[in-house]
């Protein structure tokens, strides 16, 4: 399934999404959060990732609204289509037209960030339940932050979690439901035995700089992943270029 199967009701094109926003300074989908604000430290962040590109990384987004325990409305653009995310990371859900493990693999890998605001619905159990959405657009967020971090267009590791570290996963993914296609099952039952750097990790088995990344990031989102700065195992974040050439 690609974001084409979806249906146009749920989700605008994105010419009309953005006429509607120079005419009104918002959208249909944020038009009840004019009263809230996305908080200094969340923006700041927001800025710093939106300075390195047109188009933010969406796990680099999600990894920051999680960081931040905030909820935020995340607009993403696929194939001429806008598609409003809210993430609650207090609560453990996002709210969504359309549950993202729908989306196929080429879907995922082509989703692009727009901007981001504060969320324009509230989480089930809200005092202010007139902003409550109806409960079929709320979906768990840790499938869908795994599937965007195996499946997604990212395959750079979040910055958070980068640099001169060793790693390990705190639970096996798949206790929690996880997929792990291929040689991630082996990989991730490894690192939940031990403490092995991104190099290690890219060359065992099966695996590859890019999985390793996925890998790690997956744990990341969903807090299954210790990282360790000091730990005798660490090393510094590779490139290609190194591993290609065999180096240690």
């Amino acid at each position: 399934m690609t974001m084409r199967d979806f249906e146009d009701s749920t989700l605008w094109r994105i010419s009309e999404f953005d006429r509607v926003r120079e005419r009104t300074g918002t959208s249909g989908y944020a038009g009840l959060a004019r009263d809230t604000v996305l908080s200094p430290t969340l923006l700041a962040e927001l800025n710093g990732l939106t300075s390195l590109g047109e188009f933010p990384d969406v796990v680099e987004l999600l990894a920051a609204c999680l960081r931040h325990r905030e909820p935020a409305l995340i607009y993403c653009r696929c194939e001429g289509l806008i598609w409003p995310i809210t993430v609650f990371p207090a609560e453990g859900l996002y709210h969504s037209p359309r549950n993202i493990l729908q989306a196929g693999d080429r879907a995922l890998a082509a989703l692009q960030t727009g901007t981001v605001e504060p969320p324009g619905v509230r989480p089930p159990g809200h005092w202010m339940f007139e902003r409550v959405a109806t409960k079929e657009c709320y979906h768990p967020l840790a499938p869908a932050l795994w599937a965007l971090a195996l499946r997604g267009p990212s395959r750079d590791l979040i910055r958070e979690i980068g640099g001169f570290a060793a790693y390990r996963a705190l639970r096996a993914p798949a206790s929690e439901g996880l997929p792990t296609p291929g040689a991630l099952g082996g990989a991730a039952a490894q690192l939940h035995r031990e403490s092995a750097p991104l190099r290690q990790i890219a060359r065992w088995p099966g695996m590859s700089l890019e999985r390793g990344v996925r890998l790690l990031n997956g744990l990341y989102l969903t807090s299954n992943l210790m990282i360790s700065r000091t730990h005798p195992n660490a090393r510094r974040q590779p490139d290609a270029r190194e591993l290609d050439k065999g180096h240690p």
